[in-house]
């Protein structure tokens, strides 16, 4: 896996998103990182695992506690109402990332329209409305992990074992696209629209949702992250 491949993987997971924000404002012990979890020091211990293996932050040597050092200020910004974000990408990257989120989602809609079963469609269902409830109590961290959930539960839905195969090694960056976003109200709004469209059965019905839900969301990525208002699309 290359180096930026990695830092995307270490940062797919939420907890570990939110030490480096700490960490942003100054270096700090496991012991304050992992203040606000309720979790034991040996797991705080394995997510600074992750983050050091991908040169995300470092513990130098020196007496105990050993404070925890920020040390991708190469790769990751942290950006107020956006957290995260890492400053390697182009715009070319960023517009490649959503060519291949197009593809595979739209395909992935379309299996999942066909082949969710009910169990399957009650777990979405489940996930939308984790969805809800985190944008009414205006809690950003938990929108983001409910709507990456929500992807993924799509991915198992469509029963593609060569599709999610083709998705894992994106997983990182995949994650990372869902949250460029400034509008959780409207963004549950969409996620209504395609859980709606899966659920009908019509694969035409929900490979069009899913193609209009990247596109869109595809412009807003390029606007917050670079700035300007990019050419839409063409939905043809």
């Amino acid at each position: 896996m290359d180096e930026l491949s990695q830092v995307f993987a270490a940062l797919a997971d939420p907890t570990r998103r939110d030490m480096v924000t700490r960490l942003a404002a100054g270096d700090a012990t496991a012991n304050q990182l992992a203040e606000p979890y309720r979790m034991s020091l040996q797991a705080v211990y394995k997510h600074l695992k992750v983050l050091e293996k991908a040169g995300v932050v470092s513990r130098p040597p020196g007496p105990q506690p050993r404070s925890v050092r920020l040390e991708a200020e190469v790769f990751v910004a942290v950006v107020p109402r956006r957290g995260v974000v890492v400053r390697q990408l182009s715009e070319g990257d960023v517009a490649e990332l959503y060519d291949v989120r197009e593809a595979l989602e739209v395909l992935a809609c379309r299996r999942a329209a066909e082949r969710a079963g009910k169990t399957g469609l009650n777990r979405l269902e489940r996930i939308l409305d984790q969805i809800r409830k985190a944008v009414q109590a205006s809690d950003l961290r938990a929108a983001g992990a409910a709507n990456e959930a929500f992807h993924d539960q799509i991915i198992a839905l469509a029963r593609n074992k060569l599709l999610a195969s083709m998705l894992e090694p994106l997983q990182g960056r995949l994650h990372w696209l869902f949250r460029q976003h400034d509008n959780p109200a409207e963004l549950y709004r969409e996620h209504q629209q395609l859980y709606e469209a899966i659920a009908s059965g019509d694969p035409d019905r929900a490979a069009q949702q899913a193609l209009e839900h990247v596109r869109v969301n595809r412009e807003l990525a390029l606007r917050l992250l670079f700035g300007g208002a990019p050419e839409q699309p063409s939905a043809g």
